[in-house]
């Protein structure tokens, strides 16, 4: 179980890391990866405000840049990292990819349906299931989050 743990905390750290980027980049400071065989194959952040599209979340960009690294959108057998609970649209997405795991860190009490406002992991009636793991380095992604609304809220000011 300590080993696990200890690969959880080291993708996740690298996805906080992307998520440093999005906020560098003056995006919601979100970041992912995706992770097959122990190998990162996919990396994404927030860029929906850069990139003027709304779909342009962290974890639709990780899974669109492991799908280009596989030649295939299926990414069977791969885990995603992701700093923020995904959304409705981003479960939609795994769910499609055939992600076999996912791995957050913060919830989202305000758009999370991994359990925070829905619960889509969960839907029996849905044609595809994966293992879902929340709260790894939770407080570091909470604090990373909570920091950057805090700035915009003072240039709001």
């Amino acid at each position: 179980m300590a080993l696990k743990i200890d690969i959880d905390n080291h993708f996740m750290q690298i996805a906080l890391q992307l998520a440093q980027q999005a906020e560098n980049n003056g995006e919601v400071p979100v970041g992912a990866v995706v992770v097959q065989n122990g190998m990162i194959i996919g990396r994404g952040y927030n860029c929906s405000i850069t990139a003027k599209d709304p779909t342009a979340h962290a974890e639709v960009m990780a899974m669109r840049d492991a799908g280009n690294n596989l030649a295939n959108y299926r990414l069977l057998d791969c885990s995603l990292y992701v700093t923020l609970e995904p959304c409705v649209m981003c479960v939609g997405a795994i769910f499609h990819a055939r992600i076999k795991r996912l791995v957050y860190a913060a919830t989202d009490p305000k758009t999370g349906a991994c359990g925070s406002v829905i619960d889509l992991p969960s839907e029996a009636r849905l044609n595809h299931h994966m293992q879902v793991t929340g709260g790894v380095m939770a407080t570091e992604a909470s604090m990373l989050l909570k920091n950057f609304f805090a700035q915009r809220r003072k240039v709001v000011e």
